[in-house]
């Protein structure tokens, strides 16, 4: 598969270029752009203040910019976070999208929204502050009526990006289930 991988509000921190890597050597072409300019923070706060600044229309503008060149042959969209929310976006606009992988993160979906059976796959905490039961849900309906076909995996008492070593949230055992079920997903593409 070709994937794009988009960074969390933490920026390309080694996490990103780790999974990437984990990817690559699964046999997947990795694209993984740097929406922030290399800069990288060491708080949810800080990275949320900096992407406030650049301002959600921009990112998406570096976003589309970023995977424009591969977007012919197909690509997985994927992202941590905020970079799931912005992997969700394009990949809905994108008629030759081949799936969406998401890790630790959803966004709003057009009303108008509408994909042919696009394979998703989220893996989230349980609970996570950014991604509540409610919004989950409604968020898995209106998927489901933009004609996605979703799959959510919870992992109970891990933090929100608990996939990143480096960060207090990080959750060795649920980092690993959510690389093995999503390495399938990707093999199953």
């Amino acid at each position: 598969m070709n994937i794009m991988l988009f960074h969390s509000t933490y920026g390309p921190r080694p996490a990103v270029r780790a999974a990437a890597e984990r990817l690559r050597a699964a046999g997947h072409e990795v694209w993984t752009p740097d929406l922030f300019e290399g800069r990288v923070f060491e708080t949810v706060e800080e990275g949320m203040a900096f992407n406030d600044g650049i301002g959600k229309e921009e990112l998406l503008r570096r976003a589309v910019l970023a995977a424009a060149p591969y977007s012919e042959r197909g690509l997985v969209y994927a992202g941590f976070s905020l970079g799931a929310s912005i992997a969700q976006t394009l990949a809905l606009g994108d008629e030759k999208a081949r799936g969406l992988l998401l890790l630790h993160g959803t966004s709003d979906i057009a009303e108008s929204a509408s994909v042919d059976e696009l394979p998703v796959q989220l893996h989230v905490a349980e609970p996570d502050p950014f991604e509540t039961d409610d919004w989950l849900s409604a968020w898995y309906l209106q998927m489901g009526k933009a004609g996605a076909d979703v799959e959510i995996y919870r992992y109970a008492g891990a933090g929100h990006v608990y996939t990143d070593p480096d960060l207090p949230d990080y959750d060795e055992e649920a980092a690993e289930a959510t690389w093995r079920v999503a390495l399938g997903f990707l093999d199953s593409l």
